[in-house]
């Protein structure tokens, strides 16, 4: 069986993830999933739709991340972890989805642009009335 590819974003992370039938070996850019994302908490969100399916031995994936920051990397991978067993097999999206709403779920918050003549996107000069 080829490989079978999904995109997942987040913020400004972009991960491209390729899903076979293997072994369970996750690479993150030509490195262990481990190595890369070094937090527990992120190797969990990344982990978390195969642990739902329990198939975390079932899938050899490779992974190309970029863009943004370790938290939002981690999110995106496991969007595009979840999008690809739904384009392996469609019968689990249900599951996938009740199981935690968050997982098929586009996140579409982004960081709001800084506006001219204010320091932040909407935080403004201290006002002196006198």
């Amino acid at each position: 069986m080829s490989w079978i590819n999904a995109v997942g974003r987040r913020k400004s992370a972009i991960a491209r993830v390729f899903l076979k039938p293997g072994s369970g070996q996750i690479t993150v850019n030509k490195r262990d999933y481990k190595d890369y994302f070094s937090i527990a908490v992120h190797q969990l969100a990344l982990t978390e739709p195969l642990r739902i399916l329990e198939s975390e031995d079932r899938y050899d994936i490779k992974i190309n991340v970029k863009g943004g920051g370790v938290k939002g990397q981690a999110e995106a991978v496991r969007l595009g972890i979840a999008r690809a067993l739904v384009k392996e097999n469609e019968e689990v999206k249900p599951t996938l989805k009740e199981a935690n709403g968050s997982i098929m779920t586009r996140d579409a918050r982004v960081v709001e642009r800084k506006k001219p003549g204010l320091r932040k996107a909407r935080k403004r000069k201290q006002f002196s009335k006198r």
